[in-house]
């Protein structure tokens, strides 16, 4: 995995030429890019969403296309249109932004839910259907989506099958003191996006993505990784817990998030960094659990933290606390 590694870091320390001290949200969207997912990007305005999108697409030798979702926006606007062309007496299709490897959803809850259904059944299949005819989407195909979560007048809340396409919700925060001044210096003439160069070609990517798929993943492991699943549809403060897309996530990212770190096996710690993103947009919490400012993050977490890991075991008398894991290949981690 090696391969992976050295692939993960190019990108990585190439987009935090732009991004700064946001390491682990860059991971978690190179996750998704290995995993062939989506990625919603949730936050304030002015935290560097848009920015991230654009140098993630630059970095990679890939097709980019950006929609600009507003109110007004057409279904059509989106997948493309059938011309009818005089001259052959055909209709023939036009292809709309969505048809790209990499798409930039900008701002995608200012859409009507009639404008961010065009995308179902593109982040589900790979194809768009016009007039009754499919078309296939470039591989990869892979959607990154940008909203505000705080603002919601002119705004449509993204429908629970929609969220639930998204392979990793994350958010990125603001900087710290000494990184809002980085970034104040790296921007004194001129922006650093203008000057990213690409450092990846799309055989590249398409080659780890395959490679990611022989990342070995103990029986063990994927009990566990159901059992996380299952927890949040037992949970008290939930009204619907993660279904069975939830656990093919977690069971993806791990299998990534592994192979970046040069590994060809998962380990429970794979599992617990990525149940978060991976899971708690698809929960829906309960009325009287909102009340409490409860969300899916806090009942994830809550349930990684409780949920006993399998093969754990206290390995020597003289320190209880520390537990062993026997899992595959003999790797060894402290949870």
């Amino acid at each position: 995995m090696e391969s992976v590694q050295a692939l993960a870091e190019r990108i990585i320390d190439n987009v935090e030429r732009v991004i700064v001290g946001k390491r682990r949200e860059v991971q978690l969207v190179l996750v998704a890019l290995l995993c062939r997912g989506h990625v919603l990007i949730e936050d304030v305005p002015g935290v560097g969403k848009t920015v991230l999108a654009k140098a993630i697409a630059r970095s990679i030798g890939s097709t980019f296309k950006r929609i600009q979702f507003t109110p007004d926006l057409l279904p059509s606007d989106v997948t493309g249109v059938s011309i009818f062309n005089q001259r052959t007496g055909q209709f023939e299709y036009r292809p709309g932004p969505v048809v790209a490897q990499i798409v930039l959803a900008d701002e995608i809850n200012r859409a009507t839910p009639k404008t961010q259904s065009a995308l179902l059944e593109a982040m589900e299949e790979g194809q768009v259907t016009v007039d009754g005819i499919t078309h296939r989407l470039p591989n990869p195909f892979i959607v990154l989506a940008t909203e505000n979560p705080i603002e919601y007048e002119g705004t449509f809340p993204l429908p629970e099958a929609q969220l639930d396409r998204f392979l990793i919700r994350l958010s990125l925060g603001y900087p710290g003191a000494r990184g809002e001044v980085e970034i104040l210096n790296r921007q004194h003439f001129a922006h650093p996006l203008d000057r990213l160069e690409q450092v990846v070609g799309v055989d590249e990517l398409l080659a780890g993505q395959e490679a990611v798929k022989h990342c070995f993943v103990d029986d063990a492991l994927k009990e566990y990784i159901v059992a996380i699943v299952g927890a949040t549809r037992e949970h008290d403060d939930v009204y619907l817990g993660a279904g069975p897309r939830g656990s093919l996530a977690l069971y993806n990212t791990a299998r990534a998030w592994a192979a970046m770190q040069g590994r060809d096996y998962v380990i429970p710690d794979d599992i617990k960094a990525l149940a978060e993103p991976t899971l708690a947009h698809r929960i829906i919490v309960s009325p009287s659990a909102r009340m409490k400012n409860v969300d899916g993050r806090t009942i994830v977490r809550e349930i990684v933290m409780n949920l006993p890991i399998p093969g754990a075991r206290p390995v020597a008398s003289r320190s209880e606390r520390t537990m062993g894991w026997r899992g595959a290949r003999g790797a060894g981690t402290n949870s």
